[in-house]
């Protein structure tokens, strides 16, 4: 599954969606002009009541938030998401540089796997299958159950290295869409600020909800920071793999004798972890730009990662179990 273009598929429909903030401009537009009026009466009066001087500088402010709001998708919404883009594209390079660095070292481990296998005489029939049927040739016609004790034995060495490759596609599969969910969610997100943003800038206009407009700004960032931090969340990952890949080929360099099967287990179990904290990164986001008024997510976000992690662990408690046992019966 190209999960790739997904990601991009929802860049995509946050871009075609933009153009939508027009049709809440008019509404934001009355709401803004109803509240500017109260705003400067209301300060005009006052002053000229106490025969005071009036202030006109904070009288601007209704008269700001009104342009903003009459070029919103342009001045807002482009300003915010230039500043923060250069942020996405750092992160996204920074993904990509370990996400090959991980591969090149997954392909050097299978190489050095298939090679100790087959210098090794006693295993390298089970990797080989010219070295098979040269075997089989040296037992002669009347070795049938020598040569049926080979053939059990060969495809129990692909039935497991099937089992472990496809629990492993399976767990990389949950890894991705735990990703997946964290990227649709943000983009719905996005989407609903960016559209209702007009309305929100036009009630900050009047008295007592001057601060829609800052938790309107603070909840936009904190949200569009959740891809740079799932992109810093998936670099340390492939970083630690990385390194486990190394040290996997470091001891298979020098004891020959070296069983994956333990690796595969930490494997399997790093990915759960993986997993798990994928929800965490809507936390996350939120320690380095506060946003009020998502607590109720964050709570949900946890429970989830907790069913989910339980599920994927009893998965994996499961499938490692059958993997075990059929070694021993081996």
């Amino acid at each position: 599954m190209d999960f790739d273009q997904f990601h991009e598929t929802l860049r995509t429909l946050y871009d075609q969606m933009m153009p939508l903030c027009g049709n809440m401009t008019g509404v934001a537009k009355g709401i803004a002009g109803l509240g500017a009026l109260f705003y400067v009466a209301h300060r005009v009066w006052q002053s000229l009541s106490r025969a005071e001087p009036i202030d006109v500088y904070p009288l601007l402010r209704p008269f700001a938030i009104g342009l903003c709001i009459m070029f919103f998708p342009t001045v807002v919404l482009g300003t915010i998401n230039s500043i923060m883009s250069p942020v996405v594209q750092g992160t996204h390079g920074m993904l990509q540089s370990e996400t090959f660095d991980m591969q090149k070292y997954a392909e050097q481990k299978d190489r050095l796997e298939y090679e100790i296998m087959r210098r090794n005489p006693e295993t390298a029939y089970l990797v080989d299958n010219d070295i098979f049927d040269a075997k089989l040739e040296e037992m002669g016609i009347t070795d049938v159950g020598q040569k049926v004790g080979l053939y059990l034995e060969k495809e129990l060495y692909d039935i497991k290295k099937w089992m472990r490759e496809t629990f492993r596609e399976l767990l990389e599969i949950i890894f991705k869409a735990a990703a997946l969910v964290i990227d649709v969610i943000r983009t719905f997100f996005l989407i609903v600020l960016a559209i209702l943003g007009p309305i929100a800038f036009g009630i900050s206009v009047w008295d007592g909800f001057s601060s829609t407009l800052t938790q309107w700004i603070t909840r936009y960032v904190s949200v569009y920071l959740w891809l740079p931090v799932s992109d810093l969340f998936s670099t340390i990952l492939a970083r630690l793999q990385s390194l486990m890949l190394q040290a996997d080929i470091d001891r298979m360099q020098v004891d020959p004798d070296f069983s994956l099967d333990h690796s595969d287990m930490i494997y399997i179990l790093f990915m759960i972890i993986g997993i798990v904290g994928y929800f965490t990164i809507p936390t996350v986001a939120g320690w380095i730009i506060s946003a009020g008024g998502m607590g109720n997510f964050g709570k949900n976000v946890n429970q989830t990662a907790t069913k989910g992690g339980a599920i994927a662990g009893g998965a994996a408690g499961a499938a490692a179990g059958n993997i075990i046992g059929r070694l021993k019966g081996r």
